[in-house]
């Protein structure tokens, strides 16, 4: 981390560039918090999408020592940030399974995910020829988007349990509710993260009745995790996104835009009274291509903008953008309109999609309850 001696203003960084809002950050963590709290259960925040080492040593201080990663480099980074319990969050293949085996020391456990016997039975002779442990859990599909395995494939379940057990390397169950990001309504995301919870421990209780020992059953998404949902037989929920939130979780219901704290501080630098768009200096390289809102009830395009000050434009949105451009406007049929805006004036814009927006950059600008630049915390990139 580098820390400003002295705080300095919005304007004396080049933009684009990403801000995080420290105030807003802390809320969200603190949220996050409170709710694992309430729900009586562990919660291993997953690192993918902030990847940084200042975010992960506020997470373990919160949380504890353990944390989802979705990148093997994200375990290269992290270890040593106060986190020694790590969930691979990717089904593993074997090509991978020396680089996994060179991360483990006694302050660095590695879980890894399966989904198929021979891949489970691979892992097993590996360990057995390496003398190395590397515990998995078995990845559960619920919803028929990508790997894993269906909770009522009792079959699937217990041949691969049955591997990975005789081997000494089962730990558990992971679910995650993918299909929670395509709800925006309370009762029924209460009912996905029911779901969820019912698929999983279903899982864990068939590999439980044939004798296998289950200490594992993790489930989670930050729609899911904070839904308040409370089931027994869980012990452990994961989110991610929640650090941040977006316009897809605020679309969803788990957040208000307000409450995001992450922006794009971008220039404007032309004001094109022809078109009526302001074009600002970040495009999709800047912004990401994410257009995860247009799923939604309202879309918000490549993102919501905001003034410098991080107040909220009502239907002002980037409608386009191409490389390092964002268009501006309102959205169409808005009786809105845009403020005069000169070359060299400061906006900032929510993104769609947090994880994206934020892989778009090398570092935050933490800003501080006054407006201004207190730190900048680097970020790190790469599988």
């Amino acid at each position: 981390m580098n820390s400003n001696p002295q705080p300095k203003a919005l304007a004396s960084l080049l933009t684009p560039c990403l801000v995080l809002d420290e105030v807003k950050f802390n809320a969200n963590i603190a949220r996050l918090q409170s709710t694992a709290a309430r729900r009586g259960i562990a919660f291993r925040p997953h690192l993918k999408t902030a990847k940084s080492r200042h975010i992960a040593r506020i997470c373990a201080d919160t949380f504890g020592k353990r944390a989802m990663v979705s990148t093997l480099q994200e375990v290269e980074q992290l270890r040593g940030c106060g986190l020694e319990d790590f969930l691979y969050s990717v089904a593993i293949v074997p090509s991978k399974f020396e680089r996994v085996c060179s991360l483990l020391a006694a302050d660095c456990r590695v879980t890894v995910a399966v989904d198929s016997v021979p891949v489970a039975a691979e892992l097993a002779a590996f360990c057995v020829r390496t003398k190395k442990h590397i515990p998995a859990v078995i990845e559960l599909d619920l919803d028929g988007h990508r790997s894993g395995v269906a909770p009522t494939d009792a079959e699937l379940l217990l041949a691969i349990g049955e591997v990975l057990h005789g081997a000494g390397l089962l730990r558990g169950v992971m679910a995650h509710a993918g299909e929670s990001y395509e709800l925006a309504d309370d009762g029924a995301l209460a009912s996905c993260a029911r779901n969820e919870a019912d698929c999983t421990t279903l899982a864990a209780q068939t590999l439980q009745d044939a004798g296998f020992a289950v200490e594992l059953v993790t489930i989670g998404s930050t729609p899911t995790a904070l839904s308040g949902e409370t089931h027994r037989g869980v012990t452990e929920l994961r989110a991610g996104a929640f650090v941040f939130f977006d316009m897809v979780q605020a679309g969803i219901g788990v957040c208000e835009p307000k409450d995001i704290a992450i922006s794009v501080l971008a220039t404007v630098i032309a004001n094109n009274k022809q078109s009526g768009a302001v074009i600002i200096d970040a495009g999709w390289m800047a912004l990401s291509r994410d257009r995860g809102t247009t799923e939604q009830a309202v879309d918000f395009g490549y993102g919501q903008v905001c003034l410098e000050d991080g107040t909220i434009l009502e239907d002002v949105l980037v409608v386009d953008a191409q490389q390092e451009h964002g268009v501006v406007k309102p959205r169409a049929g808005s009786s809105k309109t845009l403020p005069d805006l000169a070359p060299g004036a400061l906006l900032r814009i929510l993104p769609n999609h947090a994880c994206a927006t934020a892989a778009q950059h090398d570092r935050y600008q933490l800003i501080g309850e006054a407006g201004d630049v207190t730190a900048e915390w680097p970020r790190f990139a790469g599988w």
